[in-house]
Order: structure tokens, then C-alpha cells, then sequence
């Protein structure tokens, strides 16, 4: 499975991709990969058994693009000899391999749950003539993808719109050499909170049946719990038993692949391993026949003794009769009691853990920390939790002053679910316009600086070409970049446009005097207030940058005037007020995952660089928006109002 990057047409090198001792490639390039195909492929409705499913490709769509995948990505920067010119630097990756090699790797994107068979999703087997379609985790690592690498993927716009996301993804660290999950008892923690929720998962019945989304969102809330009453056998001297907190060994493997970055069933079986070794769940029955075969998975480790849960082996059974049950620690560490307060910590090492608030941002990421006599680089860093910030920022704002508005008005651009409530806030005053742009500016900014394709390519070049698929995508790209630079000046910026922003008078007229300047120079004709389409088409990389430079003056301009004039009345609204309850129960950060430590201190000898592990949680931008919105319209809906609109 050979890969090839390239800087120009001189320099090339070929590697083949690392693969574990299961023979899976590491997750890194899974995940990245299944992203590059996706954005390769066109999504289209596929018939298979008198059926039509939307939004999906073929067995032979996905072994066709994965022979010859081509992925582009171009950076742009200051040329390190001329600060004042912009270069792009295009790097160019092709993935080749054969039809049973592009199959073997579409079955580890099965395994990973990031795609599924359309026709039957309980099958885990990936078909010579089937038809596939994304998972909600298929869709969160592609949101994550064209997000991080500049993608065009209008063309992906209906998938979002129309499918599950997974809101929440909890990723588990992995050792660099052989791509095994670092197991810990912190990371354990963590991942067991993730599992079971916030509180006991008891489905509700009902006589409706809940359509995609709404059975997702029950799910991502936690493992399915049930009661299992075992009958009296007076011949063994059994009495009945009453067991509560009970789940499907075979449940539980599902929900770990489909909202955590574990792969396959293998590796959640582990897991769960873990659990019992950790005293978290136990065994209730496993009523399969003596004749039905069964996998057991079996983990070891240190046990601290003492009256520790934790034991030195622990193993689960992978059968579809097996039944466990969440033990009475396991019941303490999920904070069911009502403990989950901010600030307790009750993790082995949480006592020794300094804890460092980290920058805010939309991926959250938690390192380890050892003992408490160690130097302060060994701290937690983590994101404080949003219920956090939306709490102790609000009761101490007077206090703070400004500074605790611009606070705010970042935590609010970062959060997407605060986002979408304060721009219905700035839509009730008429200054939405701000947040537009600010935002419009931010996405414009990273399209510049970096820009990916994917695409299969199956043609030979002709001889003598100088394009290279990175080139051809970068020009195109460009193109783009250029509309995008005028559509929001004469969408905020020009006189009389329909979002006319108010601005300082200076910003306005030097951004005008260089448009004039450029716009005369290139076309020869005088600039009107407005750049139409040919005038656009001659800007190069260097005169864009200047723009864009100017842009973020005015950026800066208008996010002060939003944290000075829209936060402090945003922040004493009903529905913030209310919003700061209900972050509570949906915050993606948690406060599960900040208390993750790396253990003891490592005994002297032992190298400081060993890789301790961790666990961080990544969000949906589109899921959470879309989360939020369902929230409000629940809510006015449930209070005779009209429903807000989206």
C-alpha cells in the first residue's frame, strides 16, 4: 500500500504504510485516509434490493478511487528571502494498491465504524457488491478532515445536512511505535464516564418510533442499561436475583467503536477487559449454549492492592448471551450520587494534580501530571469545562471588568451552541452583520493559508506537462479565494452593501484607497466602490495577503465593539441564563475528562520521555449548532411559542 509524497517534480519518496501486530494500519493514516476517499467519491443515491439509498457509493466506486488517490495540499507563507511576497508550497500524496488491497483497507474503515453497510448495518463484513454509506463517527472524522486541510466540499454539504454527526468523539492516545492504546488508570476513568454518561441510559419506551437523529442522541448519551431478573434454580440452591444496571456485553462493544476512537471489536473488547479488571463491571450470565463458541478477551496488569478494586487480570466475554452489570464502584466513579460537582476530583492521582487552565479551543486535549513535588511543566493541561466558564465568568464579571467580556466573546465564537444563541441575540438587534463577518473573515483566513484536493486519477499526464494535480487544484483554489476576498467586501464593506458594517472611518477609507490603487493598476479602469467580477480575476497571492491583513484590522475593530456593547447585555438574557443549565448536561468538554493524570511519578532510571497516554475529546461544529437549534425549538415549542428559526 505504497504512498508517494512530492514537493516538485524532482523530488519524490515512497513509503508503504505501518501496520500493527493485528495488521491494521495505524489510526492516523486509517482515518485519513478514509477521509481522502470520501472527498474523492460523489455521494449519489445507489439502488440494491428495490431500494434507493441516498448519499452513498459503491463497492467498486470506493476499489476504483483507492487504486490511484491522488491528495494535494498547498501552504501558502512569506517567501523567507522577500517577507513581502507570498509562495505557496504544494505537497502531493498518491495512494496506490490493488482491488483486494482497496477492499482489505474499506474493511478496516468498517472496523473503525466509520462507514456501514446501507442495505443490512449490522453486517461488519465489507462486500464485493455492496453499497455503503457514512456512520455519524464517519462524518465527525470527515467534518474534522476538510476542516483541517482547507477542502472544497460543497459537494459533501447533503451528508451533513441530512445524516447523524457524531456530536462528541472521545479519543484514546496511542504509543507511537506500535499504535496500542496507552491503558492507565485515569484513562480508564475517563473513558468509563464517556460510557456510561451522566446518568443511568434507561431507554424510554415508546409507541413512536423515533426517527435517526433521535435515536442517535439517545445512544450518544450513554451504554443502553436494562434490569435482568435471573429465575430461581432451587436444584443448585440458586434463589431469584434481581440485577440492575445491566447491559449486553455485545452493546457495549458497539457503542465503544461508534462514539470512541477505538477500532473494531477487538479493541473495544479490551476495553471493556479494562472495566472488569478495574472493578467497574462485572459479570451477570452467559446463558449461551455449550456448543456456541465464545471469545474471551483477557488483560493483565499491576494491582495496587490494599483495598483496591483493581485486580491483575480481568477478562469479557464476547457472546450475544453475555449480560454484565455496572458495579457499585463503578456507580461511584460515574458521579451518579450526584457528586459530579466542579472541582472534585476522584482519581488515584487527582489529589497530587496541579490544574492549569489551557486555551480555549474547539478540540480539547488533556495531558498527564505526576507527583506534586515534580517541576510545573508536569501539569494538567486541559480546557476548563464550558459550564465552568459560563459560571464563574458570569458571577465574577463585574470584577473582571472588559477583560471578562473579551473572555466571554471568545468562549462564545469557540463554543458552537453559545455561537448560535448570540447570533440570534445579534439578529434581535440588528448588528448580525458583525458576527458575519468576523467569522466570514476567520474561515477566509484559513482557506488562504492552507488548501487540499483529493480526487482519483486515472489518466497518465501528457508528456511535457508541467501541471501537477496540486497545481491544477491550487489554481482553481485561488480562483475561489478571490471571490471569496471580494463577496465579503461587497458584502460588508462596500457603500450601500446589504450588510454594511459600522466601522471606523479610517479602516473604511484605507481599505478603499488599496483596492483603487490595485484595481487601476491591473485594469487600467477607475475603481467604482465596487469589484466586480473581471476586476477580481487578476488579484495575485501577495496583493490577497494585503487584503486579508487589512480585513483583520477591521475584525479586530469589530470584535471589540461585540465585547463591549453585545456581551453584557447577551450574558443577562433568559435564554443565556438558561443556557448556562443546560451546557451543563451537554458540555463537550466534561469534567470527566480534565482530571486525567499520568500516574505516579516514574520511578528514577526510567527515560522522562515515555509516553504516558491521555485522552482528549473532539466536537462537531455542525452537530452541536444543529443540537442547539433542536434544543430552542423543543423548548418554545414546549412553552406555546413559535419555533426559532434555524
Amino acid at each position: 500500500m505504497p504512498s508517494q509524497a512530492e514537493n516538485d517534480a524532482q523530488a519524490t519518496s515512497s513509503h508503504m504504510m505501518k501496520t500493527t501486530k493485528r495488521g491494521r494500519p495505524f489510526l492516523k493514516d486509517t482515518l485519513d485516509l478514509f477521509a481522502t476517499l470520501i472527498v474523492s467519491l460523489q455521494l449519489t443515491p445507489h439502488k440494491q434490493f428495490f431500494r434507493t439509498f441516498p448519499n452513498s457509493f459503491s463497492t467498486d466506486e470506493a476499489a476504483q478511487n483507492l487504486a490511484s488517490l491522488k491528495f494535494s495540499q498547498s501552504n501558502r507563507g512569506p517567501d523567507p528571502r522577500e517577507p513581502s511576497r507570498v509562495v505557496t508550497t504544494t505537497t502531493t500524496t498518491t495512494f496506490s494498491m490493488t482491488r483486494d488491497m482497496a477492499k482489505a483497507m474499506s474493511q478496516h474503515f468498517m472496523d473503525a465504524r466509520l462507514i456501514e453497510n446501507a442495505t443490512d448495518p449490522s453486517s461488519n463484513l465489507f462486500k464485493d457488491r455492496g453499497v455503503y454509506v457514512l456512520t455519524p463517527k464517519g462524518l465527525h472524522v470527515l467534518e474534522r478532515f476538510i476542516s483541517k486541510n482547507g477542502i472544497n466540499a460543497d459537494h459533501l454539504q447533503q451528508v451533513f445536512v441530512t445524516q447523524p454527526i457524531c456530536i462528541k468523539l472521545l479519543h484514546l492516545e496511542r504509543r507511537s511505535a506500535d499504535d496500542e492504546i496507552i491503558v492507565s488508570q485515569s484513562v480508564i476513568t475517563a473513558l468509563f464516564r464517556r460510557f456510561v454518561g451522566r446518568k443511568p441510559n434507561y431507554p424510554i419506551p415508546t409507541n413512536t418510533p423515533l426517527d435517526a437523529f433521535a435515536r442517535y442522541n439517545e445512544r450518544s448519551k450513554g451504554v443502553a442499561l436494562m434490569d435482568v431478573t435471573e429465575r430461581a434454580q432451587p436444584l443448585l440452591g440458586k434463589s431469584q436475583q434481581h440485577h440492575k444496571l445491566c447491559f449486553a456485553a455485545v452493546t457495549a462493544l458497539e457503542w465503544l467503536c461508534d462514539f470512541t476512537s477505538v477500532v473494531g471489536r477487538e479493541e473495544a473488547a479490551e476495553m471493556a477487559a479494562q472495566f472488569v479488571r478495574f472493578g467497574l463491571i462485572t459479570l451477570v450470565s452467559d446463558k449461551r449454549k455449550n456448543n456456541d463458541s465464545a471469545i474471551i478477551f483477557t488483560v493483565r496488569g499491576a494491582a495496587p492492592g490494599g483495598n483496591s478494586p483493581v485486580t491483575q487480570h480481568g477478562e469479557f466475554r464476547c457472546t450475544a448471551k453475555a449480560i454484565y452489570k455496572i458495579t457499585e464502584e463503578g456507580s461511584r466513579l460515574a458521579h451518579w450520587d450526584g457528586s459530579r460537582a466542579l472541582g472534585i476530583h476522584d482519581s488515584p492521582n487527582a489529589s497530587s494534580a496541579n490544574l492549569v487552565p489551557d486555551r480555549a479551543s474547539v478540540e480539547d486535549s488533556t495531558e498527564g501530571a505526576g507527583d506534586k513535588k515534580q517541576t510545573s511543566d508536569a501539569k494538567i493541561h486541559r480546557r476548563i469545562s464550558m459550564a465552568e466558564k459560563l459560571n464563574t465568568n458570569y458571577e465574577a464579571g463585574e470584577r473582571k471588568g472588559k477583560e471578562s467580556n473579551t473572555d466571554r466573546l471568545r468562549y462564545i465564537l469557540e463554543e458552537p451552541a453559545l455561537r448560535s444563541l448570540f447570533r440570534e441575540f445579534l439578529r434581535g438587534n440588528f448588528c448580525e452583520e458583525n458576527l458575519s463577518f468576523w467569522l466570514d473573515v476567520q474561515d477566509f483566513k484559513r482557506k488562504f493559508n492552507i488548501t487540499s484536493s483529493a480526487m482519483a486519477v486515472t489518466p497518465t499526464p501528457r508528456a511535457g506537462s508541467r501541471s501537477t494535480p496540486g497545481q491544477a487544484a491550487m489554481e482553481k483554489h485561488h480562483e475561489s479565494l478571490i471571490n471569496t476576498a471580494f463577496v465579503i467586501y461587497n458584502t460588508y464593506l462596500a457603500p450601500s452593501s446589504q450588510c454594511e458594517l459600522n466601522i471606523d472611518h479610517g479602516l473604511r477609507n484605507e481599505l478603499a484607497k488599496y483596492l483603487e490603487e490595485v484595481v487601476t493598476s491591473l485594469t487600467g479602469k477607475a475603481f467604482q466602490g465596487r469589484v466586480e467580477p473581471e476586476q477580481a480575476n487578476a488579484f495575485n497571492a501577495t496583493q490577497l495577503h494585503t487584503m486579508i491583513r487589512l480585513y483583520e484590522r477591521i475584525q479586530t475593530h469589530v470584535f471589540r465593539l461585540m465585547a463591549t456593547d453585545s456581551v453584557p447585555k447577551f450574558i443577562k438574557t433568559t435564554k443565556f441564563l438558561a443556557m448556562r443549565n443546560w451546557v451543563e448536561d451537554f458540555d463537550p468538554t466534561e469534567n470527566d475528562i480534565h482530571l486525567l493524570t499520568s500516574g505516579p511519578a516514574a520511578p528514577p532510571g526510567l527515560s522522562p520521555s515515555e509516553e504516558t497516554g491521555g485522552a482528549y475529546m473532539t466536537v462537531s461544529q455542525q452537530a452541536s449548532e444543529r443540537g442547539h437549534r433542536q434544543q430552542v425549538q423543543a423548548t418554545t415549542a414546549a412553552s406555546g411559542s413559535a419555533p426559532a428559526s434555524p
